[in-house]
């Protein structure tokens, strides 16, 4: 290389970078600097990913056989998260001298120590969630108090820390007679997470969940008081002796399923050729009907929320399961099913345990040991084709639910969802005959009015703003998707319509973001019948567009019953009680002259705008979802209820509800 490039090179400024410009983190230094690279940051997940550390350590405790007990208590602390203190009756944290360390017991070594445990040569814990011996040191170190005590050889211990350095020596502070095992306290630093607080019911939640993972242990729960709520008691204790089939059993609740009982069961892995244990997998599987699909999947008790090579096991598992026993009664069809169609909708949970798992990081979110998927499709699959075989009204049932998703997507594929890229090409697609679409696009604003008839529909094109309003007229009362095969859905024409019309597909292919407008509005008349249509509707968008509900682009029009006039004045009521309360308001001591619309094809064109279709006067409700699962889950009960194919809920929900209905509209 010549010398004259280094002589063009410009002259280096600032502060002179040598040796002594690099820095050496020791001790636990590294996790205060850098959380993210072992907690992944500092937000909320990251705070109570550390109750999760210490849980983990006592499940490892009790899954090696050492612990049946485990106690884990939330305590409020002023000015910070909270305080934990998680305690197992197991072994007890070691605290002798550790050989490599004269003059540190291991307990302290263990709490300061990156990498350092008893799960690294397989001896101490034949299979674990900890792996990397970094969980309790980086607790330790994010926190402002950390307290351990121990119980062993009838002798109790104790040390405490601050920010991942000992404020004291190791101490015996008494004797037992009986108790064993380790408890950490320990209270989150707020100059790493601020002034965030543990959630109570989160924190439940994860308790709850490691009940269910092991059978084998009782976990008993406590909060403070003034975190008690009604989700969260002041006092549990979990104990599941049928593991995940009972988690999915309080999950599943009482929706009706595909098949009549759960696909459920577990298997311990074959022993290596040195007669090494290899773990074990346990399973649960559901097919509600009309469901999102709901996945939870497990390694050694830890939650892998991006699933990973076990749950590829799983699928391989079912979808060849299910292939062959299509073989076997003669359904040849069924060589195009995948692993989508099998588990979309599904309901899940999946626990294994092995040896010395491999995660894409410290946080654990995905599993990556090759092996799994071995281990556990060979696990479940046998069992899988004594499910299907040893009932075969229950197989055929489900070979019929997976081939009718298969149908689906092979449509979709086939088809190609209409997309609106600008109002200007939309003359180019290929719309509904009776759509009267809107001329513009707008600035966030365009909307389709969905309208039932004809009559209705002329009313509202004439009432409409052409730049921004679209008029969808539909006929009658659409399907009832809740309770109709998915051929009568992909056959009904006002459906095909409003597929058409929308641009974004339906279910698992729903996309928001290929919606032609900002907002659906279903705008029905102001009587029981526009009522049960516009259920019927909200049914539609639920099951079939729910991305689209939960964005917030359903909207419910607010037509009026009733036109109210007394001289020069007028005005509109929605319902009879917005009407007695224009009467005493309003109208207050005059004669009123009431008119009730039979329907918005009865509303001329001016009224209709200013009641039903201006944004500067009108009324619109927003149809949402609740963002928590369980929120999700009751919605999706009380539709199954009210709108599926058993009609005796409907029955029984009309008789519990008949003494709420206006007399006079039961004479009528």
């Amino acid at each position: 290389m010549s010398d004259d490039l280094f002589d063009k090179l410009p002259a280096s400024g600032g502060e002179a970078y040598d040796g002594s410009a690099i820095e050496v983190l020791e001790g636990l230094e590294p996790v205060r600097r850098r959380p993210g690279m072992y907690i992944g940051g500092t937000d909320e997940r990251a705070l109570h990913h550390l109750a999760a550390e210490v849980l983990d350590n006592a499940m490892d405790e009790a899954v090696a056989g050492h612990a049946n007990r485990i106690e884990f208590t939330l305590e409020a602390e002023p000015g910070a998260a909270g305080k934990l203190t998680i305690t197992d009756n197991g072994r007890g944290i070691p605290v002798d001298e550790h050989p490599k360390y004269p003059g540190k017991s291991a307990l302290e070594v263990i709490l300061t120590t990156l990498h350092s445990g008893g799960k690294f040569s397989g001896k101490a814990y034949a299979t674990s969630g900890g792996l990397h011996g970094v969980g309790v040191s980086v607790v330790n170190a994010l926190s402002t108090l950390t307290r351990i005590e121990v119980a062993r050889n009838k002798e109790v211990y104790a040390q405490e820390f601050s920010r991942g350095l000992p404020t004291g020596k190791l101490e015996k502070i008494g004797t037992t007679p009986n108790r064993r095992g380790t408890s950490v306290t320990f209270v989150p630093d707020t100059e790493i997470f601020g002034d965030q607080k543990f959630k109570p019911l989160r924190l439940f939640k994860l308790v709850r969940s490691k009940a269910y993972l092991f059978a084998g242990v009782e976990i008993r729960w406590k909060c403070s008081p003034e975190l008690a709520s009604e989700e969260v008691p002041a006092e549990a204790v979990f104990q599941f002796p049928g593991g995940l089939a009972d988690h999915l059993a309080e999950q599943v609740g009482g929706r009706e399923c595909v098949t009549s009982q759960f696909f459920s069961g577990s298997q311990d892995f074959p022993a290596s050729d040195d007669g090494t244990e290899q773990g074990r997998v346990e399973w649960a599987v559901a097919w509600p009907l009309y469901s999102d699909g709901a996945y939870s999947w497990y390694c050694n008790t830890i939650p892998t929320p991006d699933g990973g090579t076990h749950e590829q096991g799983l699928r391989a598992a079912l979808t060849k399961g299910i292939r062959a026993f299509a073989d076997l009664v003669g359904q040849k069809k069924a060589k195009d099913i995948t692993p989508d169609d099998m588990i979309v909708g599904s309901e899940i949970m999946l626990s294994v345990f092995v040896r010395d798992p491999q995660f894409q990081s410290q946080t654990k979110d995905r599993l990556t040991s090759p092996e799994a998927a071995r281990l556990v499709e060979n696990a479940v699959r046998d069992h899988f084709d004594h499910f299907l075989a040893d009932n075969m009204d229950r197989g055929k049932a489900l070979l019929g639910h997976v081939m009718e998703r298969m149908d689906e997507r092979l449509r979709r594929k086939a088809e190609r969802d209409v997309k609106r890229k600008t109002a200007t090409n939309a003359k180019k697609l290929r719309l509904p005959g009776k759509l009267t679409d809107c001329s513009g696009e707008g600035s966030g604003e365009t909307e389709l009015f969905i309208v039932e008839g004809d009559s209705a529909g002329g009313s509202a094109k004439q009432a409409r703003d052409r730049k921004t309003q679209a008029i969808l007229p539909i006929r009658g009362k659409i399907l009832n998707v809740a309770s109709a095969s998915a051929d009568k859905i992909r056959g009904n024409q006002e459906i095909a319509d409003l597929q058409l019309a929308l641009g974004c597909g339906i279910r698992k292919d729903c996309n928001a973001d290929n919606l032609r407008y900002d907002r659906i509005i279903i705008m029905t008349d102001a009587d029981v019948d526009g009522a049960h249509i516009a259920t019927l509707l909200m049914t539609f968008f639920f099951q079939e567009m729910p991305e689209i509900v939960r964005k917030g682009h359903l909207y419910l029009a607010q037509p009026p019953l009733y036109r109210l006039v007394s001289g020069s004045k007028s005005a509109y009521a929605r319902d009879d009680e917005h009407r007695a309360e224009l009467e005493a308001t309003v109208f207050k001591g005059k004669k009123v002259e009431v008119g009730r619309f039979k329907g918005l094809g009865e509303m001329n064109p001016q009224q209709l705008r200013e009641t039903t279709m201006s944004p500067d006067s009108r009324s619109l409700i927003r149809i949402t979802l609740p963002p928590e699962y369980e929120g999700r889950a009751a919605v999706k009960d009380l539709v199954d209820r009210l709108m599926g194919r058993n009609p005796e809920h409907r029955f029984m929900f009309i008789q519990n509800r008949a003494g709420e209905l206006d007399p006079d509209l039961i004479d009528a």
